[in-house]
């Protein structure tokens, strides 16, 4: 009998980005094994984990701070994703330009789970700063 969130639709998207994921860092440079490498997987196993670990046996507000921390590790592989395409660390980026997709695909399942199972929880905990460029 399979668990609570094998069932989850995001978690098993968060495994197939996690297999694209494993095949970009696997196209790095030996240089990147233990820097964006290392923290790309480790980001993208964090989406999967934190899905598993929020599906059982908690409140609906513990499960969307689950679900808040899977969202997070998604945009920290969005940054290192970045940043393999601004120091054009792979010869083909058609990966990279994949992984893209999934991840909006990804963070808008997930932004829309965390709001279905808590609705009355405020998200954004601050007043967003307005930052002015001028001196």
């Amino acid at each position: 009998m399979p668990f609570k969130f094998e069932k989850l639709e995001v978690w098993n998207l968060s495994l197939e980005y996690i297999d694209l994921i494993y095949e970009i860092s696997n196209q790095l440079p030996k240089s990147e094994e233990y820097n964006l490498k290392s923290q790309v997987v480790r980001a993208a196993t964090s989406i999967a984990l934190n899905i598993a670990e929020g599906s059982t046996g908690q409140t609906d507000p513990e499960q969307a701070r689950f679900l808040g921390l899977a969202i997070r590790s998604l945009i920290e592989t969005v940054a290192c994703q970045r940043i393999i395409s601004r120091r054009k660390l792979l010869k083909d980026e058609s990966d990279l330009n994949e992984a893209d997709k999934r991840a909006q695909m990804l963070a808008a399942k997930l932004h829309t789970m965390r709001r279905t199972i808590a609705p009355e929880q405020s998200w954004l905990r601050e007043e967003p700063a307005i930052y002015s460029t001028k001196d």
